[in-house]
């Protein structure tokens, strides 16, 4: 489909990270999915490269272009090479994290922080999800208490992607008893004292990715490495996941994209009984459903998209796209795995690695079921 949302610097932009991916990524994901994570001299060569901190202010090295659309065609572009897990610590870094850095942080900070945020020698990561608690940010139970100039934390998390790698970790932490005016956002630096990485979780997909288990043990963070004030953390985290969860949903139409041409160019070339699998009536009409979910979801995706350009995407629009397309790659990948038959239960296929990918994005990010609360809620209901 043609589309309107990009201009040809975009399309520049594109080619860049086309070129990135091809020479840096692809070579190298077999090698990470076994290790279990990537290594951080790509991460830097994508800072080298212009792919980090595009947002960041010119004066800090960044790009000074707070244009979502240069953010969604890396999402795009690193997920259709089938390497998704290898580049999803540049998403992280550049969709989430980073826009918690650019908000809040103070002129110090800004200049402490954003040149490695921008380079590369600093990746990020962000920690809320706890073993006892999932989507319920009421219930963090990670403690930070002021003492003198410093927050003294305990606790533990979970699930936190790049947490193996990761220079500097945003932690939500608990500085009062209030469910959501309790909530802080302090930045761990790799290195502090009591501040420990478990274990790299052993996940169904996503191998190159590291995602792990955080230990605090009175680790005692200065003040200064605060993000905006003591007890606003959990309005600063709502007004983030729209763009989260709009990063999660161009990621899956553009996965949802190159499986469906990975299932179309197997039944051109699949025979059964005489012709190719893709003749026969049933898989014709699946297929042609499943062009149009995904050519639906291109299109309701790329207006989010202009809209969160132009500041009017909402908490509501965000959380459809998100359940809408990750439900959908779901829908695409099981039809191409069983397009595929006993070939497409077999890793040495890219639809298999496809399958397993898919499974967590209905998770991460918002539940497909928390995703539909957040809509209800909105409809007064």
């Amino acid at each position: 489909m043609h589309r309107k949302i990009f201009d040809p610097d975009h399309q520049l932009f594109r080619e860049s990270v086309e070129h990135f991916v091809t020479t840096e990524i692809i070579p190298n994901h077999a090698r990470w999915t076994t290790e279990g994570k990537v290594d951080k001299a790509m991460f830097r060569a994508a800072g080298q490269q212009g792919l980090l901190g595009m947002a960041i202010p010119e004066q800090y090295g960044g790009g000074g272009a707070g244009d979502f659309r240069y953010n969604a065609i890396i999402d795009e572009v690193v997920t259709a090479s089938g390497a998704a897990a290898s580049g999803l610590c540049i998403t992280l870094h550049n969709d989430i994290c980073i826009p918690y850095f650019l908000t809040y942080c103070s002129n110090e900070q800004r200049a402490r922080w954003f040149p490695g945020l921008v380079s590369g020698d600093l990746m990020t990561a962000i920690a809320m999800t706890e073993p006892g608690t999932g989507s319920d940010l009421a219930g963090i139970a990670t403690t930070a208490e002021r003492e003198g100039d410093d927050y003294i934390v305990n606790g533990s998390k979970t699930f936190v992607t790049n947490g193996i790698n990761a220079d500097l970790v945003i932690v939500v932490v608990r500085t009062g008893p209030d469910p959501h005016g309790g909530l802080t956002l302090l930045v761990v630096e790799d290195g502090m004292d009591g501040f420990e990485r478990g274990r790299n979780l052993d996940k169904m997909g996503m191998h190159a990715q590291d995602t792990s288990e955080l230990f605090f043990t009175d680790v005692r963070v200065p003040a200064e490495n605060r993000l905006g004030p003591e007890g606003a953390g959990f309005m600063q985290l709502v007004a983030n996941l729209p763009q989260e969860r709009l990063s999660i949903a161009v990621g899956a139409v553009a996965a949802a994209e190159a499986a469906l041409s990975i299932t179309i160019a197997y039944a051109r070339e699949r025979t059964a009984f005489g012709r190719p699998i893709g003749r026969f009536q049933h898989n014709r009409f699946l297929l042609a459903e499943l062009r149009t979910e995904v050519d639906i979801g291109r299109v309701f995706v790329d207006r989010l998209v202009e809209d969160h350009v132009a500041g009017r995407l909402t908490i509501e629009q965000a959380a459809e796209a998100k359940w809408w397309t990750t439900e959908m790659l779901r829908r695409v990948v099981d039809a191409g795995v069983q397009m595929h038959g006993g070939y497409g239960y077999m890793m040495e296929y890219p639809i298999a690695q496809a399958y397993l990918d898919a499974r967590l994005q209905t998770i991460y990010g918002g539940t497909t079921e928390i995703m539909k609360e957040i809509i209800g809620r909105g409809l007064g209901l």
